[in-house]
Formats: structure tokens, sequence, C-alpha cells
């Protein structure tokens, strides 16, 4: 059971969002404004957030790019919640931090298949480093150094990196790096690969362009 919590100010919509993941076994904490989840944060940190893009008070953007900036809960499992779907929204959620995100209107089998994914990944055991000439990737600190410089990564662009790494010389299909990072659970679109390994290489400067695009197949780490 994970403790999940849940900023949505539509009162129906967070109801459905409790309703369907407390039927999955998990326990949530609705909030309505940015303010009273803030203030919970301080208290008990959850296992997952999910956070609507339009809040009164505070934006979802900023909520998630506080979160990151927060060395205490810089790690925690952030899917947004969204009406917007252009591809300009949804690379700014990505890029401000979040690790996933639900398009409304979503079906209750989605959010619970990607609330599923999200904490699958996070629950499993990982080497506790990774090498790859000056790129460190260290699994107990959940760290990144690039010649001994700190990267900041969302939670999904870690484990994309730590896939690439582990699989460096190989051609990893969409649908391979679709079941390892996001799960088996449900379809992923393929721009949802794309934004990420996009925001990725731009965090890795040159060394990003070591991510190859293999046309119509999927990415290979040279």
């Amino acid at each position: 059971m994970a403790l999940i919590y849940i900023i949505e100010d539509d009162d129906s919509i967070r109801e459905i969002e409790e309703f369907a993941l407390m039927n999955a076994g998990h326990k949530t904490v609705g909030f309505s404004c940015a303010k009273d989840f803030y203030k919970q944060l301080s208290v008990i940190l959850p296992d997952l957030c999910l956070v609507d893009v339009m809040l009164p008070d505070e934006s979802g953007n900023e909520i998630v790019r506080k979160i990151r900036k927060n060395s205490e809960y810089k790690h925690l499992p952030i899917i947004m919640v969204t009406a917007k779907t252009t591809d300009l929204d949804l690379v700014k959620g990505i890029e401000d931090g979040a690790d996933d995100y639900i398009k409304k209107p979503f079906s209750i089998m989605e959010l619970i298949s990607r609330v599923k994914a999200l904490l699958r990944r996070c629950e499993k055991k990982e080497l506790k480093e990774l090498e790859l000439d000056d790129l460190v990737i260290n699994n107990e600190k959940r760290v990144v150094t690039l010649h001994n410089e700190i990267i900041e990564l969302t939670f999904k662009e870690y484990e994309l990196l730590s896939l690439f790494v582990l699989n460096k010389g190989i051609v990893l299909t969409r649908d391979a790096i679709m079941n390892q990072i996001w799960g088996i659970d449900y379809e992923v679109e393929s721009r949802t690969i794309d934004m990420h390994v996009k925001t990725l290489r731009h965090k890795l400067k040159d060394y990003g362009n070591r991510i190859k695009t293999v046309r119509n197949v999927g990415y290979l780490m040279e």
C-alpha cells in the first residue's frame, strides 16, 4: 500500500481519483490548493503525488519545480494531471520535473496503471553504481555525475539513462523502453519517450550526443 497525495481543486475529479486509488489498495490524502499540500508535505512524505496543472493559488508546474529544488523532496515521484495536451505543455511538465503525466479526461484503469508502474519502478532494486567513461550513476544515493558534476534528473530521466547505460552498445526498441520504464500495464505514446530523451540529452550536454536515434526502431547508447 502506498501513501498518495492528490492535489486537485475540482472536487469531483479528486473524489474519483481517491476512490479509484483506495480501491486499488492505496491510502490517499486530497488537497484543493498548494498551501494545504505544502503544510502536509512537511509532516509526512508520500510515496507518490498526483498534481493537477491548474490550481487556484499556484500552478502544478510551480509545485513540481519547488519540489525538485528541495533536497528533502527532490526524488518524490510525481504524475501531473493536465487538460493541456499540446507538445509544448507536455514538454514543459517534463522539464519542470514531472515523472509522468495523465491527460484529462482519463480512465480509472489508466490512472491505476500509471500509478502502479511508477511505484514499481521506485521499488526496483538495481546495481549500486553504473559507470560509462565520465558518467557515474550512484543508485544508492540516486545521484548522477558527469565529469564530477551533479546532473539533476527527474525520476523517469534517471531510469531512462540507467537503462541506456546498462544496455550500452545495444539498440533498444521503443517497445522495450516502454515496458522497462513505464511498465506493460498501459500504452505509452511514442512522443512521451521522445520528449524524455530530448530533455535527457539536453541535460547531459555534449555527452547526450551519445544517445543515438535508430530510425523506426528506438535508441542506442554508444
